[in-house]
Order: C-alpha cells, then structure tokens, then sequence
C-alpha cells in the first residue's frame, strides 16, 4: 500500500491546477510580481429551502493565518509540478518558473485587511480583502474560500440554532458524519457560532474546553446480551461516574423502560450524596417524549435534571419543538417554561454539513491593479446585474440607528468616511433605481468593520479567544432587528454603496462596454 503523503494535499498544493497555470503564464508575461487587491464575499445569504438565514456569522480567518504562516513551495512540490504533462506529453511547468516558486513562493509579500471572525456579515461586502504580489496572491484564492467559506457556512448554522433554542445549551456532536477533517473545522465555527461544548475531544483540548459526551446505545446493548439488562447498564455507569451521570434511554422503550430505570439509579445516586445530570432522548417525538420524561422525574423528585435530545436536529426542528412543548405540557400537568429551560440540544449530522445548504458561494475578484505606482479600479461585468463586482480600493462601514440596531452596512471607496457627514446617499449595488437618504440625526453611530489582519506577511492582529468570538457573535446578533433573525422568511438587510463607489462603479461598466462597442467595429464584415 502506497504512503499517503498528507504534507503535500495540506501544504501549497492545497489549490486548484488553473491557479498554477495562471500564475506560469503572469509570471511569462512579467506581471508575477505587480501589487494587486482582491476581494472575499459572498452573493447570498444560505437557503436551506424551507427556512433562510437573514445574515452570516464570519469564521475562518485563524485556521487562514496558520496555514500561510507554514506553508511555501518545498523541493518535494516542485519536484513533482515538474512532473506535470501536457495532453502532448511536454513538461507543463518550466525549470525557471519552478526556480521562481522555489525562491518566492511564499505569502510573505502578503497583506490582509477583513472583517473579524465573529462578526455578523452580509451578501456582497467585502469580508476579506487581500493585497499582495499577483502570482501569490492568485495561488491564495483556493485555499482562502476553502477555509473562509466553510467555517463561515457552519458558524452561521450555529448561530441560528442557538438562537431557535432560546438561550438553551446546545452541544456539537457531529464529527462521526462531518466531510472528513473537516470535521475539525465545523466544531471551531460551530463552537464561534454559539455552541457551548463539543464532543469533539481533540478540537477542545486545543481551544481549551472539556469535552461532553455519555455514552451509547451499544452500553446498553451489551449490558442485555450478558444478561445484566439495560438497569445493570446504567448501574454500572452510575457507579463510575457518580457525579456526571447523564443516562441515554431509548434503546427498549423510553416511558416504559428507559426513563423508570433511569429515576431508579438517580435515587440510588441520590441516597450516596451525588446528583444526576440527567436523560437523553434520541428517537421518537422528542416533544412528546420530553414533556413525560419531565413528569415522571418531576414526580421523583429530580425537577431539574436535564433532558438532553438529540435525533438530527437543525433550528426549525428545535424551534418546533419549543413550540410543541409550550402548546401541549400544561395539558399534563408539566410547566412548559421550566420544561424548555431544562432541555439541552445534542446536535450533530444537520450542524456539522450545514443541512439543506451544503456551501457558501463566497467568491474572490480583482478589483485593482497597481500599474506605475498608481492604483487602477478593475471591474468584472456580467449579464447577471447582481454578479458585476463593486470596483477599486474599498472600505465598510456599519451603521447603527437611534435603537443602536444595524441598519445597514455602507460600501465605500477608501479615500472615503461617512462618519462626519451630515446626509447619506445609499445606493442598492445593482439597482439604479433603488437609493435612500440617512440624515445623521437618525443615526446613533457609524462603525468601520475593517480592521489590519497581515501587513507583508507579518501578522499585526491580536487572535482572540474562543469566548471573545463568542461575545462578539453575540452582540451583533442581539444589535440586528428580529426581523432579520427570524427562521422563516427574514427581513433582507440593506448593503449600500456611497454615492462615489457607484458612480465608479457605472464609468467603469460604461467603458467596458464601450469598448466592446469598439471591438466589434474592427471585426472583419
């Protein structure tokens, strides 16, 4: 069996073939090395068919920065591009473009500005914005919207099912059915999106958490075919976890079997001066299941142990849940309010996959060119209004009204800052007919999002800690309006381009478009 070399699919070559052959061909041209800008965005927030998100949670950018900071063109990778054919059988990669890579191909001419990880973001704002030499800046591309897009989707899917549990805990159970090592990367947003723990072991020795997890129903299983039946299973947990007791109990019957057995060994814990965390409900009609689980452990005397479920659970379901609960519990007597406080939401395979929208279509585009040591704005054009690119050198800025909710977040040239004037110009970055005036008396305040991650591959930004992520994904879910967090059909929320930025914007179109007027006329009739 051949070794798998894991240190080449993880370094460099952790791109696409084209952004290789692109980079040959600016390097041929003498272009390799002039300064450019990309920008990082996405066009729409994810649509997970039956319910959509009214904003993103961004995520990635550490993972990014490490692997940069590691990574370059090592004899073993140029060793083997050197290897590369064409359909003609001729060497694909020339010896001194390879002797280039080998000598410059590292991310050190590289300087980054973004949005911070934690942040609420929206559709077509620069999250990320790159600057740098054109042929790594180019090679950056792939390996950038791997790592950004990704923990950015599954942040995002965090957020809202911490938000359908209504300040519940929620736990990340979803590595057995992640995309391989991705795996990893799911847990970190996850956990950035608002989850409390993970049952991810490694993941949270490495950002210093405890991980959580019980048992299985193969405990029980086995526990029955010795003959010791499933109360000689959660016995014999009981006995070696005293204190951290948390019993699943639907592998034989949860009202019948399960749970009875469960409150049995609680007061059996009870009686030796230890206290049960509480049941898992993993099948059936969790709502249905929870508020009799709370009734008969109510009626033992354990008001507050847990109920922890699980079962493919996303935000809709949870929120179904909630709203099954708070209908029908006090029919048995159950207070439903205590009843949702109590619960705990095991959720894995819909988190960790991003259930119902597998992938955040965030894209990379140039959007200037430094020729003669003066910046030129690119633009892309498209038939498709929504996909022409805002142009040149960009700053963001958020800004807040009276209620010090987000109202919308404002595109702008750099040379810009609206934060002094008077009246706002905001223009939809499509639609020439859609425009608006904000006067400053209707603003509490104006935020600039960006902030200096890279300056020339030296890093010049303070990584925050997982719970700093955590609180400021907090602050600016709880600074958006409820109708842009709303499950189902949420308010759209407005990204704006300056007055400046669109007029730019539309010189540029027109002389694209002249000059494919002009093509056209020097073609042969």
């Amino acid at each position: 069996m051949a070794r798998i070399d894991h240190a080449t699919m993880r370094g460099i070559l952790y791109t696409d073939q084209y952004q290789l052959t692109m980079a040959q061909l600016y390097y041929r041209l003498g272009l390799h090395e002039i300064e450019v800008q990309f920008d990082h965005f996405y066009r729409r927030n994810p649509d997970y068919d039956q319910h959509q998100a009214g904003y993103c949670v961004n995520a990635g950018m550490e993972w990014l920065l490490d692997w940069m900071q590691q990574t370059n063109f090592r004899p073993e990778d140029l060793e083997y591009m050197r290897g590369h054919k064409t359909p003609s059988g001729a060497r694909l990669f020339a010896d001194d473009f390879l002797a280039y890579l080998g000598k410059h191909g590292t991310f050190d001419g590289i300087s980054i500005s973004a949005i911070p990880e934690g942040r609420v973001v929206h559709p077509n704002t620069p999250l990320t914005v790159v600057r740098g030499p054109l042929i790594m800046a180019q090679i950056l591309e792939t390996s950038l919207l791997n790592r950004l897009n990704f923990q950015t989707l599954i942040a995002t899917k965090a957020a809202r099912i911490v938000d359908a549990a209504r300040g519940g805990t929620v736990l990340e159970f979803g590595l057995r059915r992640a995309q391989d090592e991705g795996g990893n990367a799911a847990t970190r947003a996850a956990l950035i999106g608002g989850a409390s723990f993970t049952s991810n072991a490694g993941v949270s020795h490495v950002l210093g958490l405890a991980p959580r997890g019980t048992h299985a129903h193969s405990m029980v299983q086995l526990s029955m075919a010795l003959g010791n039946g499933e109360i000689g299973a959660f016995r014999a947990y009981a006995d070696v976890y005293p204190d951290d007791c948390l019993l699943l109990v639907d592998t034989v019957d949860t009202l019948q079997s399960g749970v009875p057995n469960a409150i049995v060994v609680f007061e059996e814990l009870r009686r030796k001066g230890h206290k049960p965390v509480g049941i898992r409900l993993d099948s059936g009609d969790l709502a249905y299941l929870s508020i009799q689980s709370a009734k008969l452990l109510n009626d033992a005397g354990f008001e507050d142990a847990s109920i922890v479920l699980s079962s493919d659970l996303d935000e809709l379901v949870i929120w179904q849940i909630i709203t099954q609960i708070a209908e029908e519990a006090p029919r048995y007597g159950v207070d439903p309010d205590h009843l949702i406080k109590r619960l705990v939401y095991g959720v894995g395979t819909r988190l960790v996959t991003s259930w119902g929208e597998p992938a955040l279509g965030g894209v990379y585009k140039l959007v200037a060119v430094k020729d003669n040591g003066e910046w030129s704005s690119a633009i892309k054009i498209s038939e498709t209004p929504s996909k022409v690119t805002n142009p040149g050198s960009k700053r963001v800025w958020r800004i807040y009204d009276r209620r010090q909710k987000a109202v919308t977040d404002l595109v702008g040239l750099e040379d810009e800052d609206p934060t002094h004037s008077e009246r706002l110009v905001l223009r939809h970055p499509s639609d020439h007919t859609k425009f608006r005036t904000l006067n400053r008396r209707d603003i509490s305040h104006i935020e600039p999002l960006h902030v200096d991650i890279l300056r020339q591959g030296k890093l010049v930004y303070e990584t925050p800690s997982l719970e700093e992520l955590r609180a400021r994904r907090q602050r600016d879910v709880e600074a958006l309006d409820p109708g842009i967090r709303r499950l189902v059909n949420p308010h759209i929320y407005h990204v704006s381009l300056t007055q400046k930025l669109w007029d730019l914007k539309q010189e540029l179109i027109a002389q694209a478009l002249q000059g494919v007027k002009e093509d056209e006329n020097e073609q042969p009739g």
